[in-house]
């Protein structure tokens, strides 16, 4: 119950559903805050300033066929590439607030790779100051005897619970600056090399 917990939506409704969880845990330092969109203002302000930030973006659903198997027939190609669009601007946005050495989880309900490893996969290549670490590593970290190789993947089959996929990316941490007088003077015999 230490630090400071946000949890951000665009449905006010989910977050009111929020309130009496909090209430039976016993938690006090989350703040429900309800934002227009993943561009937000109030999302700006956090710009670099966050340890950890987990994306439970929307998805197909489709890793909860199990228990919901009318999902299949709701969903479509074109919805599933509507949802990567929306998915990849959530990330985008979400990675802003992460602070240099902070983490990203990225996760879904979804067993797809377009909506998983491809959306991470894409944001990867286009954000440099982010590596992906890999999820055996963070199980092991946390002695969760599971196997598991670069991401997060849950089966029914395999796992006995929903299909669900995380990624977990870090922010490099910037260089550090070497003050010019703490450089080395440069020797005879470099500046012959030269």
């Amino acid at each position: 119950n230490t630090g400071r917990l946000y949890a951000f939506d665009i449905s006010e409704k989910r977050l009111a559903k929020l309130k009496p969880r909090m209430a039976r845990s016993g938690l006090s330092n989350v703040h429900p805050v309800v934002i227009a969109h993943e561009k937000d203002a109030k999302i700006k302000r956090l710009a670099g300033k966050l340890d950890r930030v987990l994306v439970d973006a929307p998805c197909s659903g489709l890793g909860t066929l199990r228990r919901n198997p009318d999902v299949k027939w709701r969903q479509t190609p074109v919805g599933v590439a509507e949802l990567n669009v929306k998915q990849a601007s959530i990330l985008a946005s979400a990675a802003r607030m992460v602070k240099p050495g902070g983490r990203l989880v990225y996760a879904t309900c979804s067993i797809l790779d377009e909506e998983n490893e491809g959306i991470v996969q894409a944001f990867l290549a286009e954000h440099a100051d982010y590596v992906l670490v890999p999820a055996s590593q963070v199980l092991a970290e946390q002695k969760v005897d599971l196997e598991m190789g670069d991401y997060l993947k849950l089966y029914p089959h395999l796992h006995q619970t929903d299909g669900f996929f995380a990624a977990i990316m870090e922010r490099k941490k910037a260089p550090a600056k070497v003050a010019p007088e703490e450089m080395a003077p440069e020797t005879d015999a470099e500046s012959e090399a030269d």
